[in-house]
């Protein structure tokens, strides 16, 4: 049994149903993020799926210089204090240096630390000690047993509150695999494993100046995942993803969000 967190009003693992972790990949505008995290409220209300939301206010690992990163840490973090309090639903970003995990922790519910940067040992320190939940993200280049080295480092800076996110691994160039193996792996450490179904079909820097994506593949990942064992499911989710500044490709759509969770939530009800 992996053990149970409380990230405000949501209680993952602890062989509790399915949580979603969704939202769109970067901050776009205010606007803009209020009603996807509003929709995605209404959609998750409506299947019964609890929900923490997700964007970034900064994607610093992107393919070229002149992609779009997001507004910055300061407008970020207002944002998302916005969707915070307005909506009452806990919310998660990444970090990429400890400088910033300060400011995270002040505004955040949830501090991920981007798979590039797992190894990264101050950065896995800071956030284990900042007392916010950790989302650790397994790097592409690691085995997932590897893990147990990167739990290490945050039990050992005084963090039990952490969550492993599986988003595939590299696969030869400009590719991804998902091992459905690596799941129970993971979960062997005792936390709750979400599995990020949509950054699994990314094909990195596969456009020559972004990366691509397969979003066709998504639901059928999703499903896998869910069907061997998995405390949550990580979507990023778009209302336009050819439009989107970031991950357009491998996004979902949000019209597509409400009957992919209903089976899922089916599925981990018989896992379950």
């Amino acid at each position: 049994m992996v053990k149970e967190i409380e990230i405000g009003t949501v209680k993952v693992g602890g062989g509790r149903p399915l949580v979603l972790i969704a939202g769109p990949c970067v901050i776009e505008s205010e606007a803009a993020t209020l009603r996807c995290a509003e929709r995605l409220m209404a959609i998750c209300n409506v299947v019964g799926i609890p929900l923490i939301f997700k964007a970034s206010y900064d994607k610093a690992n992107r393919t070229s210089i002149t992609s779009y990163r997001g507004p910055g840490i300061r407008e970020g973090l207002r944002i998302l204090s916005k969707v915070r309090e307005s909506l009452g639903v806990p919310v998660l970003s990444d970090v990429h240096s400890v400088e910033e995990v300060g400011p995270a922790a002040q505004a955040l519910d949830v501090l991920q630390v981007p798979a590039f940067l797992c190894r990264q040992t101050d950065l896995v320190v800071a956030v284990a000690k900042c007392g916010r939940v950790a989302n650790i993200k397994k790097g592409q280049f690691l085995a997932p047993w590897d893990m147990a080295n990167v739990v290490g480092k945050a039990v050992e800076s005084g963090s039990e509150r952490i969550m492993l996110t599986e988003r595939g691994v590299s696969f030869g160039y400009n590719n991804l695999v998902s091992d459905m193996r690596s799941l129970p792996i993971l979960r062997k450490f005792g936390y709750p494993v979400i599995y990020d179904a949509t950054h699994s079909v990314q094909l990195p820097g596969g456009q020559g100046g972004t990366s691509g994506g397969q979003r066709e593949f998504v639901e059928y990942l999703s499903r896998a995942a869910v069907a061997v064992g998995i405390d949550g499911i990580f979507l990023e989710v778009h209302e336009d993803p050819e439009k989107a500044l970031s991950d357009g490709p491998n996004s979902l759509r949000l019209e597509e969000l409400p009957s992919l969770l209903k089976k899922l939530k089916a599925i981990d009800a018989v896992v379950n």
